[in-house]
This record gives C-alpha cells, structure tokens and sequence, in this order.
C-alpha cells in the first residue's frame, strides 16, 4: 500500500506552489501527498517587519509544532526563513535542488538600480537589502514593503496603472480621441495581477522594489514584469531560492532525504547557514551570504553591514569540500574577529529599541 505523507505548508501562493513541487516529486516516488494548510505568526500579524517578529522564524515555527505533534508528517520551509537552531527531535530530512538565488530589482518602466533618480523610494521588508542598496546608493529613500510576493508586485504597479485608468477616462469624458481603444478595452487588456493593482490603495508610491528572484519565478511572474538582475555585490540571505523539508527525527527522514535531498544544495546551504549561526545574525542583522560548490572547494562570499550601509565586514573564500561546514565556523570566526560580531550585535540592539 502507498504510504501517505502530509506536508505541512504556509497558505501563501508561493508557499503553496512551493510545496506542490515537493508533493510532485514525492508522487513520483509512488507516494500519495496530502498538503495541510497552517496559519504563522508571519501570516497574521500585517503590522510589523519581519525581523520584529519574535525574531527568525516567523513563518516557520507554527509548522513545526504541527510535525512535532503528530498532525502532519512533515512540513515545507522557505530555507531563508528558517531559524539556524530548532528543536533536537526535528531533522532537516530533504533539501530540493534550489532556485535562482539572487535578488532582482523591480521597476514600473524597467530602469534599473543606476538608473534611479536621485532620493528614488525602493521598497523591502529585508535589512539586508536594504543595507545593500544604501552601500551601493546612499540617496535612496529604502521604505518598508510587506506582503506575498503578488502584493507587493501589485503595490508597485498601483500608481502607474491607476495614473493611466483615469487619463483614459478624462479623455473619454472630454471627448478626446487621442487613444485609439477605449478605457474599458484597456482595462480588458490587463493581467489578473494588474487588475488587482488599479483596485489597490496604497500609501507609498514605490520608483523600485528588491524580492527574490526564485519567488518571481516560483509565481510565474518574471516574464510578466521588467526587472534587473542584481549585481553579485548583492549577496542574497543565506539558503535563499532554497526549499527545506522538516520531520521528526525518526524513520520518515530517511525516506524523504532519499526522495528528495540535493547533495549540492545540501552542502552549499550548510554552508551560508552554518556561518550564519556562528555570526549569530539571524534575521536581526543584515547579512549577506553565498556559497557556491565548485569542484573540490566551495566558494562562499559573506557581507554583514550596519543597517544605514556606511559600515561592512566581508570576505569571499574557497572552502574544501570536504571539510565545508568546518570551514564554514573558520571563517565566520575570522569575520567575528574583524568587526562582524560587534555590527552584528550593534543591529540587535537596534532591533529591540
């Protein structure tokens, strides 16, 4: 008989679509999957900052507790917003191939990030892209940016569309013949996502938005948008485009680590968050890091700023392979030593002011 396996999953739709991937190549291992939908803290508190909320793990801990009880079998992580510590009866049993990486920058028109104006409003919800972008770009006005992927998305298009719906109707309502279809006919013409956004309010009328790339393309929505890949002096979050799988801690972790694990990604994750939770950062502190297996060696690139950018600790390196979380606390100790321990801390204490 085909054993069952429950998954565990944020109601989000890129949570959802990320979980259905992992459902699909459990199916191909003739598994039947059922998926369980689990409200977080991340998901019903819209008023406060990720890094606020009760530290890392905000959307990760509600699943969690569903696995160590028993309900669900399993369950399915944005690999970026996982604690680096968690409970001892819970496993990292499978770590899919990930996505791109990077962060990519969105803009109405398609500009990209050195084609900004001057004081441009850029919208995050992350400290490390915004610390990244002050570096790179003092001027920009950095605002915070909540939402699912698509709401965000639709917050940044709001103003030009809704610019555009009501010189269509102006036009029509003065007798203006100077558009050649009319506003119900544009309005036909838009997407789904674009509807939405002319019926949204916004606060903020952002020039540019940072997400991450394998999210856009987990939601079918790169080849809709204009947008610019960011320079590889945009080091993403640590385990960032990755997925992880979580159990307890007994026979259903083998099986998934054999249905699903990525031996790549595995060692590459292990180290970005293995440096991580030697530099203690967490979510609470922007920081910056990128391991890449090439070969014998992993090469790994780590930046950690103040919150404003104006002051950073970095370093890129070749770990040996097989020694690659070894190496990992090597060289964050070394980064702690050089002033990345005391930014660290000095944007904890921020944090709690």
């Amino acid at each position: 008989m085909t054993e069952t396996i429950r998954l565990a999953t944020r109601g989000s739709e890129l949570a959802l679509r990320q979980t259905q991937r992992v459902a699909r190549a459990l199916e191909s291992h003739r598994r039947e999957v059922e998926l369980v939908e689990v409200e977080t803290t991340g998901d019903s508190v819209r008023d406060e900052l990720i890094h606020r909320l009760g530290r890392t793990g905000a959307f990760v801990r509600s699943l969690d507790e569903e696995v160590l009880d028993g309900g669900v079998d399993a369950a399915v992580h944005s690999m970026k917003d996982m604690p680096t510590e968690f409970p001892e009866k819970l496993a990292v049993a499978g770590v899919p191939e990930r996505a791109p990486a990077g962060d990519v920058l969105l803009t109405p028109g398609g500009a990209t990030l050195s084609e900004l104006p001057d004081g441009a409003t850029v919208g995050t919800s992350s400290l490390r892209r915004k610390a990244q972008l002050l570096s790179s770009r003092p001027d920009l006005a950095v605002e915070p940016l909540r939402g699912n992927v698509d709401t965000r998305v639709e917050k940044l298009l709001a103003p030009a569309l809704q610019a555009e719906h009501r010189r269509r109707l102006e036009a029509e309502e003065e007798g203006d013949s100077s558009y050649d279809r009319t506003a119900e006919e544009w309005f036909d013409d838009r997407s789904e996502l674009e509807r939405r956004a002319l019926s949204r309010e916004v606060d903020v009328a952002f020039d540019a938005i940072v997400l991450a790339e394998a999210g856009l393309e987990r939601m079918g929505l790169l080849e809709r948008l204009e947008f610019e890949r960011l320079a590889p002096s945009f080091v993403p979050a640590p385990g960032q485009g990755a997925v992880a799988v979580t159990a307890r801690a007994d026979d259903v972790v083998d099986d998934l680590h054999h249905e699903l694990d990525h031996p790549r990604t595995r060692v590459e994750t292990t180290v970005e968050r293995t440096v991580l939770e030697t530099l203690g950062g967490g979510c609470v502190a922007p920081v910056g890091i990128y391991a890449v297996l090439q070969g014998e060696y992993v090469h790994v690139r780590v930046r950690v700023l103040s919150q404003d950018g104006t002051e950073e600790v970095e370093a890129t390196r070749d770990l040996p392979v097989e020694r690659h979380a070894e190496a990992a606390v090597e060289l964050a100790e070394e980064l702690a030593d050089r002033g990345a321990a005391d930014l660290v801390e000095r944007a904890r204490r921020e944090g709690d002011g």
